[in-house]
């Protein structure tokens, strides 16, 4: 049974940070990508950013220099490390495994940044 738990997620003021964590079981976690999506009220959910096993990282264009994630390996976790919070990035954070035609989704963490 897979799962993904995500947390950290919370009501931050304008230029605040937050790490939100993702615990991942069930998988070969080593040879997923690990990505965070996100989706605000009224809005498609949007790739935040991915983690391939090669090490290669993604970002949306709305959060390069001030997102950055990361993933341990020996502890089945991939973290998004969210600083210079806006307000705009008030959404429910996902999180996503994917192996090639494999795909699972967290229940999302709630992000609140108030101006």
């Amino acid at each position: 049974q897979v799962q993904l738990v995500e947390s950290g997620g919370g009501l931050v003021q304008a230029g605040g940070s937050l790490r939100l964590s993702c615990a991942a079981s069930g998988i070969t976690f080593r040879m997923y990508i690990m990505a965070w999506y996100r989706q605000a009220p009224g809005k498609q959910r949007e790739l935040v950013a991915s983690f391939a096993s090669s090490g290669t990282t993604n970002y949306a264009d709305s959060v390069k220099g001030r997102f950055t994630i990361s993933r341990d390996n020996a502890k089945n976790t991939v973290y998004l490390q969210m600083n210079s919070l806006k307000p705009e990035d008030t959404a429910v954070y996902y999180c996503n495994a994917r192996y090639s035609n494999s795909g699972w989704w967290g229940q999302g963490t709630q992000v609140t940044v108030s101006s």
